[in-house]
């Protein structure tokens, strides 16, 4: 273990963020719009509503506006979404603002992050500041926001680990509220944000508790190999250096979004019961899984995909990409019903080889 130094000055003009409740209520303006540069994979889809959400003062507006509307639907950074050519609902695009810290306790640092801030530079700002926890999960692509609602979560660690609290404005009733970790019900790539109606929730900020006194979480074989092959400090990794691991690893595995159209994972890791477990173990020796703490397992996805022949595999405008065959990408000008047609030739093969079931990581978004 090692602790980390003290924490450098925040942004201190965050605190009108975390206050959504003011009695002046500011214009809210809706447009149509593109939102084909609003989407990681590249989809082309315009919306008929539009509202930017730049100070929670607008809030009591977009309420307003909600209840004069059919659907509603809340956008982060699009990095977790398969949007349709045409979406008909109102569009929340989120972005709100800010970084403080909110205490400073023995034992660790409470940090109010706005839900528009993207997350990896929140990540980055976290390091910079000494306060660590969340450099496993540094260069996720997408909003501080739509990280609790997704439970995002790699190289063993998940958001769920160091959120506090969450507040989020409920958009039908036109209330805010703070959900503490557990009223968030927070399960594998899920939270109760997930599963409420479309429409329902907006989170405003993410409070996160990080720790004074930190322990490197270097479970998962490519980093267990990055700080056993050549790393001077292997034996006590330090945040930054993890930070900077995840980061090579990330960038060697996976397309970059602005290059290569993609959502990162498009399929979550199934998880099995043990007796499934130990059948597929008799078929497939090799099968790489993870021992979970209720007794299942978890199946590594992109292992199932590639063999059945998907890595490197293009149809069209689409593919399974040739370095991660559990990221579905977009050469260019693809289609929504190519993309979800080529998830669900995977699906298929891996049913069909496996007896697996694999479910869709990104929400796809109707029309």
């Amino acid at each position: 273990m090692s602790n980390p130094p003290a924490p450098a000055p925040v942004v201190e003009d965050a605190g009108s963020i975390f206050e959504p409740c003011s009695s002046v209520a500011a214009d809210v303006r809706v447009e149509p719009a593109e939102l084909t540069a609003q989407n990681t994979l590249g989809l082309a889809c315009r919306a008929q509503h539009l509202i930017v959400l730049r100070s929670p003062a607008q809030l009591a507006g977009v309420t307003e506006r909600a209840l004069q509307s059919r659907r509603v639907f809340v956008l982060g950074g699009g990095s977790n979404v398969v949007l349709p050519p045409q979406l008909s609902a109102l569009v929340l695009k989120v972005e709100f603002k800010g970084i403080a810290l909110a205490g400073d306790l023995s034992d660790c640092w409470l940090i109010d992050v706005a839900a528009g801030e993207d997350w990896h530079v929140w990540v980055t700002s976290a390091m910079k500041s000494g306060w660590p926890g969340l450099e496993n999960l540094a260069l996720i692509p997408g909003t501080v926001g739509a990280a609790p609602v997704q439970n995002i979560g790699a190289y063993g660690v998940e958001c769920r680990d160091h959120i506090e609290s969450v507040s989020a404005w409920n958009i039908p009733q036109g209330l805010l509220r703070t959900f503490s970790r557990e009223e968030c019900e927070f399960a594998y790539r899920d939270s109760m944000f997930k599963r409420a109606p479309e429409g329902t929730w907006l989170i405003v900020s993410v409070r996160f508790r990080l720790p004074k006194v930190w322990t490197p979480v270097l479970g998962y074989p490519d980093l267990q190999k990055h700080f056993r092959i050549g790393a001077a400090d292997a034996q006590s990794p330090s945040p930054q250096a993890v930070f900077d691991a995840v980061c090579a690893i990330r960038r060697a595995k996976l397309p970059d979004p602005v290059e290569l159209g993609n959502v990162g994972s498009f399929f979550k890791n199934p998880v099995v019961s043990s007796v499934q477990h130990a059948q597929l173990m008799l078929a497939h020796p090799d099968v790489v899984s993870y021992p979970q703490a209720d007794g299942q397992y978890k199946l590594a996805a992109g292992w199932l995909i590639d063999r059945c022949g998907w890595k490197g595999r293009r149809v069209g405008a689409v593919g399974m990409h040739a370095r991660q065959a559990l990221v579905l990408v977009n050469y260019g000008g693809a289609q929504t019903n190519e993309v979800l047609a080529l998830a669900h030739a995977v699906r298929s093969s891996v049913q069909e080889c496996f007896g697996v079931e694999l479910e869709m990581e990104p929400i796809n978004v109707a029309e």
